[in-house]
């Protein structure tokens, strides 16, 4: 996994209240919590995740 490249992605607004499919898409990148920071593997799918639920997130180059 040392090889392939990694985004830290951090929640930093709650979901309260957002759309099922947005909520499935934070739950999706492995974010349970607001502040949490979880490292996901920069794929086209984790990137269309993050594209989708960007006005909740703060995404970092690992």
């Amino acid at each position: 996994m040392s090889d392939k490249k990694l985004v830290n992605v951090t929640l930093v607004k709650s979901t309260i209240g957002r759309l099922p499919a947005h909520k499935a898409c934070v739950a999706g990148l492995g974010l349970r919590k607001m502040h949490q920071t979880v490292a996901v593997i920069d794929t086209p799918e984790n990137r269309g995740m993050i594209n989708k639920v960007s006005y909740l997130l703060k995404v970092e180059e690992a």
